[in-house]
Parts: C-alpha cells; structure tokens; sequence
C-alpha cells in the first residue's frame, strides 16, 4: 500500500505572486476611496436641501480587521464602491470555522442548507492515474532527461506523490475561492487508505462472484502509454482525405486518409495474384488469410487456395465469409485477427492463428522479417511500400476518408493488439441501470441526455479495467504458480490460475483450497497493472462514507439526492457509479437525481485547450491577470516550441488586455446564467465582467437604502415579521411588493427544476430593472420631503419598511450564487428581532407562500404606465428614459385606479 507523507507545505511563487497582486489591488482601491474622501471634504459645505452628504470611506477605515468571535468587523461605514477584493476576504474561512459546511446545519446544494436540510457535500480529489503519470513522465523527461523505465517503479511513484503533494493543492484552492459550501473536515483523496481498503475490496467481492474476470482479447493500445485504454477512452475522428498528423515519439508527421493496394501472388498459379486494399499497412506483416465474399464471382474459383506472402514464409488461405463487402475496394480483404477488431471476429470463426506484430511501445517484432524487425511502426509503414514498389505488387493508394481511433489521454493512435486483460461483465449491470431511469427512480436532467444513455448502455461491452501504468491502485489479483514435479506450468491468461484477496496471505489460503494443495507448494505473483482510475471514481458515493464499514456516515448519508457532474462523464463515471452501488450495495442506487451541466468552452465554442492558449483559471477571472503573466503560465508548462507559440497567439487574440478582475460572485452568477446550453458553455469573460457591473449595482442599490433607514444604520429596528398596510401603501409599494413576490416564485422554480437562467433573469430583472430603477427612483421624492424616519411621516416609514424588506428578501434569494456580497451586505443589515442565523449561508430561503403579495391591479396599471412612458419618450425631445418617466409618472398616479376605457 503506497501512504502519502504529507509536509509542512511551503507556499509556491505563484501563490505569492497572486498575494502580491491582491494586497497591490487593496492597496489601489484604499487610495481610491482616500481621493473620493478629500473629494467629498471639499464639497461638504455645499449640501442642498433635503439631501445628505456623501460618506465616503476613509482610506485607514478601508482595511479590515476581525471582530472578537473571528467574523469580519462590518461596522465601519461602507467603502463607496464595489471591490470584490474586499467584500470576499475573511467571510470563507468564517464560515468553515463556524462549521456551516457541516450537515449538522442543515440534502444537497445552493439552497438546501437555507431550507434546513441536511447537507453533505464531500470535496475530494481523483488521482487520475494515466493523465497524472503523463504530466509527471513529460516533467521527469524534461527536466532530468529520464523515462520512467529508466527511474524504476517505486522512484517513480515517489516522484509522483511529490507533484501530488506540491500541486494537489491548487484545485482546493479554486473550490475555496469559489465559495462551494463543502465540508472539509471530510475531504478526501482517492488513493487515501480507506479507498484503497475500499477498492480492494470490491474487486474482490466482484471477482468472486464471476462480475470480474480475465480474458486475452483485443484491446485499444496507447503505445506511448503501452498500456490499455476503454472504449469510452478513445477519440474517433473523422479524417477526410490525406492529413499528416502528429504522433507522440515521432518527429515528422504521420499520413493518414490514404487506402493503398497492393498484390498477394496465388500459390501455384501462373500470375494470378489477389488486390487487397487497407489504410495500415504495416499490418500486412500479421496478416494470415485473405477473405472473399461467398458469392462473388471474380473469386469463387480461388476459395480454397492460397496466397503467398511476399515477406515472411507463410502461406495464407483465402476464406469465404460474409462479412466482405464486394463493392468496396477490390472485394479482396486482408485478415490480421491480431490488429483488427473485424478480423479477429473472422479470425474466431474460422480459427485462423493470431499473430501479433508489435511490441508495448509500437516497435515491428522478430516474428516481422529482418527488413523490418525493430522497425517503429509508422516508420515501417513507409518501408513496406518501398519494397512492394521494389516486387512490383504495390498498385497503388488514394485518398480515403476514414474514422481513426486516438488515445483521449496522449492523443497516440490505437493500436488493436490481443492482450490479457481483466475485464467487467456490464450487461446484466446495464440492464439494471436502464430500468431505474424507464421506471422513474433515477432521474437524468437534462431529460435530453435520457436518450444517450439507453443507446450505450442498450450497446454496452464488457469494460477492461486493467491499465498497464504504474501510478494508481494495484490490482488485488495473484498469479498462483503450484510447485510441484509434473504439473504443467500455467498460463498467465488463463483466469483459473489466478486469486483474489485482500491481502497475501488470504491469496495463499485461497489458492490451497482452491487448487487442494499445501500452502507451502504455493507460489503468488501479485498483478503489477493498476486499476482504470474509473474503477474507484465509481465507488466514490459508498466509498468516501467508509464503506466497506457500516459507518455512521454510511447509515445517514448514503445513499445520496443529487449527483451533478459534467455531461462529457455520463458513461466515465456516472453509469459506473450506478453498476457499482446496485452491484456491491444490495441494489441501492447511488442518487436520485443527476444533473449535467454543460461543458465550459472559449468564447468561440472550441474546447479549452493548453495548446490553444485559451484554459481559462477561475482564478484568473476572479483576481485578474495580465497577458504577460499568462504568458509567462503557458511557458512553465509542458508546451513544446510550437505549441506554445500558437497557444501565445490565441491568448494576445482572445485578451489583449489580459483578464479582468471580475471576482467569485460575478464568475458564480454568469456560469449560473450560462446554464441554459444543454451542450456547451461559450464562456466570454467580457460578460463575466458584466455581471460584476452588477455586483456594484447590487451594492450601490444597498447602500442608498442604508443611507435612508436613518442616521445610525444600527439604531433601525425592523418589524419582527413584514406586515401588509394597504391603507398607506401606494401603487408603486403594491407593485414593487407584487414584482417581490413573482421574484421569489420564479427563484424557487429555477432552483427545483434545474433552471438556472430561470433563477439568474429573476434576479437581475427585480434588482436592476424594478427595484433600482423604478422603485428607489420613486423613493427618493419622498425622501427629499424629510431627513428622518422619526419624523412622523407614515409615507416615509412605509416606505424604509418595503426598502428593508425587499433588501433582505433579495439577499437571501442571491446568497446561494453569489455568496460574499450577499455576506457582507447582509450582516451589514439590521436583524428583525427573531432572526436567529448568524450568517445569510444558513438562513431562511425565501418561500412564495410568504410572499402572496401578487397584485393584478397593480401590475396592469403599472404596465399601463411604462407604455405611456415609453410612448412619450418617443414623441417628447426630453432626455429623460423611459424607466425615469415611469418611476415619476408612478408617484403622480400613486393609488389612482386607472379607468378601463384607457386600458383598452
């Protein structure tokens, strides 16, 4: 078992840079509120009537500072502008002190804790065994000049546990900056002990009841990997013609989209020969027969015979068999069962031998003739056309459109070679999967990805689950070698000979019993593969509880509500989490519900991708960066010369200015907004800056409502519970109250049905449109009347009563996408006198019921009046907008019913 040693972790030079970039940002912004302050000294002496100084923050005042209990000091007066920098320091690591993130304050996401339930969300982090060995392997070759053959298996792993422990890191970092309520005190690892525990022990239960199994088969090869990958691992794409691509280890690049032919002589015949054609033909090398469709008539009379092969002693007969198509190419097909998935189905039936021609890493072996034995394999591609060329029997090639297959993980081209393997039986779990979503218990949103999910797993293969890397869990299998005189030695892919267990002494055991033999004539050799790293991701929602243990947490937590994740994983992990839970948890299934969110691209909708230049770190959007210094990102990665000249260039195409600091509330709300492509998100950092234009309007529209609840913000005391006074309220109260209401409905809809942008219009049309626009424009001739709530003025009071409430109600709507100015703003607001949360994350969702304030009369009178405004806008040279004319046209009007006849 590998253990992780953690070290006291030094901070990096990105990480200091970044704390350098943040304290030069709160030093800019002090010195902006210090001029606004000598600004506002200067024209204090100059109030109008009626209206009140500006209170500017002092510069000195801008820092903050903690209060006794850890929670940041609000009581100063507000700085007069939005800096994200300063509204999301301190409230994350409060709310982590305090234990909000726990489920003992209240299953699922957003607003779940703020409707007092039970919530548990567990961080962890994948060790995601072949993208993690790439990225090591490419630093160790880079930096030291090694392989990690030449380094050794156990340095190697050590190797990788020090970028673990060095890197590992950054990802929680973004979570935490991102403010996702997590728990920590749970977080996990996925190759933590009590994974590994977890892990071992399903594919021991598995194997023993016949779900796992080892077989010798066709497998999808990465020869820069030299290991097996899934289906679901490889990349299909289309080539249209003649394409040079680049392949891992090769300098030039490689010639795809081309169909060559070229002759086999028949054996004993004077010049007959057969055309075959093929788009690998190095794979000519492994051929052992050539197929003919039963009934066409150029070749009938062949069938039967054989041809020769002009490379290597051997004879191939040339098979009848149906699969052949006649009109493509020459109605000839070569058959290499070895390197072809058709061929080796053609190969079973008619039990032709299987030779394979390749090494791990791709390399021509022995068995392929001097001229080209040792030979990489594209290398000899270009070899065997020289030398049919030289015989006479090359005939020729031309562009073909063609699928070719490519590694996910180091964009190598498969290669099929025949390998043993362990493997997962998936039918009998597919079908399982299937019922629950046809029966309604487990849901998929959206209802769109329902139809790929029948289509692949009604078409599912078993799934190979072993990986010829180093880094990852080893399987828990063991070779068993019995010694004894006479007894035939054993076949390595023959899954009778081998034993699982938890450990080696129960593989001994295992193997005695199993074999009948005494432990001491047992000899084990553990499988040194390691298990496809989706093997245990599809354990996580039991595993990360304890399981196999009957834990606490097990008991109350598994399984879970909600699983949301990324579309492009659906069958990766989602399905396997659903295989793997029915299959080892008594038919459980995982989660009720799975939400996928759509893919997040460039603004042009390309895949982010290094190369391009275009990844874009939510912290970087957050912070802000400029464009030398993502420059400066791109060059400590692992680009080659080419790459990153071309990923420079995208980047000084896409932000010539750099990023923007855009902050964690304006980046949550514009992903939120996102939401409604099913497919992807054409992420434009420019909008992502918009949305922060709204976090200031959020702001601003707070501040002038704290400005107007009176002289000593503290000293204002909100009714206990919000009361109705339909005697005093006036059209625009009754309206802005009806626009709450719908608010709060439409919030509570998006956030039930998975509808985001549902969620995200509400909010923004009520804050922006309704609320600043209209209805605090309306207050502010009311204020203008008198300074102060405690003069006696009912118009006045009702109004700081709405204003307070219409406050506190959008916050708590907010605080679940934008959580730090939801914060900072909220604990800033006086607290009615039952309110019991000591923070907006824990406190009570706004419910419709509680806001039955839908006003019919109100609302139709006020669209009455916003269509006057605009028509007057239009036919008047008055520079006033429509939204002015409308909030002043609504004071006019007041609680005057508008007769029918004009309405009609």
């Amino acid at each position: 078992m590998i253990e992780e040693h953690q070290q006291p972790r030094q901070k990096t030079e990105k990480e200091i840079a970044r704390e350098k970039v943040k304290a030069e940002k709160l030093a800019k912004f002090a010195a902006k509120q210090q001029k606004l302050e000598v600004e506002a000294n200067k024209s204090q002496n100059a109030k109008k009537a009626g209206k009140k100084a500006t209170q500017n923050v002092d510069a000195t005042e801008f820092q903050w500072s903690l209060c006794p209990d850890g929670r940041k000091d609000v009581s100063k007066t507000m700085p007069s502008t939005y800096s994200p920098v300063y509204v999301e320091a301190a409230w994350y690591e409060w709310w982590e002190r305090q234990g909000f993130f726990r489920p003992e304050y209240g299953g699922r996401d957003l607003t779940h804790r703020m409707c007092g339930k039970t919530v548990l969300f567990v961080p962890g982090c994948d060790h995601a065994g072949i993208a993690t060995q790439v990225v090591v392997e490419k630093k160790l070759k880079r930096e030291r000049g090694l392989t990690r053959h030449q380094l050794g298996r156990e340095k190697f792993i050590n190797e990788v546990w020090k970028w673990k422990n060095n890197k590992g890191h950054i990802i929680y970092d973004q979570i935490r900056k991102l403010g996702a309520g997590v728990d920590w005190d749970r977080v996990v690892f996925m190759m933590d002990p009590k994974i590994v525990r977890a892990v071992t022990e399903a594919f021991v239960q598995m194997h023993e009841k016949g779900v796992i199994y080892r077989s010798k088969r066709l497998v999808n090869w990465s020869c820069t990997l030299r290991s097996a990958i899934s289906d679901i691992e490889v990349d299909k794409k289309e080539i249209e013609g003649r394409t040079l691509v680049s392949v891992p280890s090769y300098k030039d690049k490689v010639e795809l989209g081309v169909l060559a032919e070229f002759a086999y002589p028949v054996e004993g015949s004077s010049g007959d020969e057969l055309v075959v054609a093929t788009t690998r033909i190095e794979t000519m090398l492994g051929d052992v027969a050539v197929a003919v469709h039963p009934d066409d008539p150029r070749y009938k009379h062949l069938i039967g015979k054989k041809c020769i092969h002009p490379f290597i002693q051997r004879a191939l007969p040339i098979i009848a068999d149906t699969f052949v198509d006649p009109n493509f190419g020459t109605g000839a097909v070569k058959i290499t069962p070895a390197h072809d998935y058709n061929d080796y189905e053609v190969g079973v039936r008619h039990s032709l031998p299987f030779i394979n021609i390749l090494s791990d890493d791709g390399i021509l072996l022995p068995n392929c003739g001097e001229k080209f034995a040792g030979m990489k394999r594209f290398d000899a591609r270009k070899k065997i056309v020289e030398e049919l060329k030289a015989i006479g029997l090359y005939k020729g090639d031309k562009c073909h459109q063609m699928i070719v297959p490519f590694c996910s993980r180091s964009n190598d081209v498969i290669e099929p070679i025949v390998k043993s393997q362990w493997y997962i039986r998936c039918k009998d779990m597919a079908e399982r999967a299937l019922d629950a979503v046809s029966n309604g218990s487990l849901r998929i949103v959206p209802e769109s990805h329902v139809k790929t999910w029948n289509n692949w797993l009604g078409d599912i293969k078993d799934w190979c689950i072993s990986r010829q890397i180093w880094w990852g869990h080893q399987i828990p299998a063991y070779f068993v070698t019995i010694n004894e005189p006479g007894r035939p030695e054993a076949d390595p892919s023959d899954d009778s000979y081998w034993v699982s267990a938890r450990d080696e002494h129960e593989a001994k055991s295992k193997a005695a019993s199993k074999f009948g033999v005494p432990i001491e004539k047992i000899t084990l050799k553990r499988d040194e593969d390691v298990l496809d790293t989706w093997f245990s991701a599809g354990l996580w929602p039991f595993s990360v509880m304890g399981w196999p243990e009957k834990t606490t947490d097990l008991q109350n937590f598994f399984p879970g509500h909600l699983m949301e994740t990324g579309h492009d994983i659906l069958f990766f992990w989602v399905a396997r989490m659903v295989f793997m839970s029915q299959e080892l948890c008594n038919g459980q299934l995982p989660f009720k519900e799975i939400f996928l969110h759509a893919m997040v691209r460039d603004a042009h909708g390309r895949k982010m991708s290094k190369s391009l230049g275009n990844v874009i770190d939510p912290l970087d959007v957050i912070y802000g960066i400029s464009l030398e210094e993502l420059h400066k990102r791109l060059e400590d990665g692992n680009l080659d010369s080419k790459e990153l000249s071309t990923a420079k260039v995208g980047q000084r195409r896409d932000y010539p200015q750099g990023i923007p600091e855009c902050g964690t509330d304006a980046l949550r709300f514009a992903l939120m907004a996102y939401t409604t492509q099913d497919r992807a998100i054409n992420l434009d950092v420019l909008r992502v800056r918009g949305y922060r234009f709204f976090c200031n309007k959020i702001w601003q529209g707070v501040r002038f409502v704290f400005s107007q609840l009176g002289n000593n913000l503290n000293e204002y005391k909100p009714e206990a519970k919000f009361k109705r006074y339909p005697d005093i309220e006036t059209l625009t109260d009754r309206w802005i109250l009806s626009r709450l209401s719908r608010c709060v409905a439409d919030c509570n809809l998006g956030f039930n049905n998975y509808n985001f942008r549902q969620l995200t219009t509400a909010l923004y049309q009520f804050w922006y449109y309704e609320f600043c626009d209209v209805y605090l424009e309306s207050a502010k001739p009311v204020f203008a009347a008198s300074q102060a709530v405690e003069n006696g003025n009912l118009q006045i009071a009702i109004v700081c009563h709405i204003l307070y409430h219409c406050v506190d109600t959008f916050l708590r709507l907010a605080a679940p996408i934008m959580p730090f100015i939801t914060e900072e703003l909220w604990q800033r607001l006086p607290k009615r006198k039952d309110e019991m949360a000591k923070s907006i994350c824990v406190a009570e969702y706004p419910q419709p019921e509680q806001y039955s304030f839908y006003d019919e009369e109100a609302e139709s009178n006020a669209e009455l009046i916003r269509k006057i405004a605009l028509a007057r806008e239009k036919i008047s040279s008055l520079t006033k907008d429509s939204t002015n004319q409308c909030s002043e046209m609504m004071n006019v009007v007041e609680k005057t019913i508008v007769p029918n006849e004009l309405q009609n």
